[in-house]
């Protein structure tokens, strides 16, 4: 994952037969979106820090930091506070993440959501077998 993030040199480990940038190197002026970071490895935790703070990252095998600029937007289904709680997850990362929160409930939770997905969808399917559905019975509605 490190020289996914951040790049590494040639000849770095077994296989890097050539330097490759990281996504961080690849959303230079943009923006970085991190799904589920409440996964990442406490230890690649405090690498993305220090990327944050400092700016500047190190590829894998390399001898000096590079310049980035990059925005980051992370998203998981964990609780991170609870993670933090729990030493999984770092307290300082969260902190320097979150800028602002936005919590959007499970699907479950969205009633009215899941009758326009599945009209969306019933299009969708219909369309592209050249079939036209009129109606849906309201009992398969309170089944979803």
């Amino acid at each position: 994952m490190e020289s996914e993030f951040f790049g590494h040199v040639k000849g770095a480990f077994t296989g890097a037969n050539e330097a490759r940038k990281g996504l961080f190197h690849s959303a230079q002026g943009g923006s970085l979106f991190l799904d589920e970071i409440g996964e990442m490895p406490i230890n690649l935790q405090a690498k993305l820090l220090r990327a944050l703070q400092e700016k500047t990252v190190r590829p894998v095998g390399g001898e000096r930091e590079e310049p980035v600029d990059v925005r980051i937007i992370a998203a998981t289904h964990r609780h991170l506070e609870k993670e933090i709680e729990q030493e999984n997850f770092r307290s300082d990362l969260f902190y320097r993440l979150e800028t602002f929160s936005l919590r959007i409930p499970p699907l479950r939770e969205r009633g009215t959501d899941i009758e326009h997905l599945v009209f969306a969808l019933i299009d969708k399917h219909a369309e592209a077998q050249g079939n036209q559905i009129e109606q849906i019975e309201p009992e398969a509605l309170i089944a979803c």
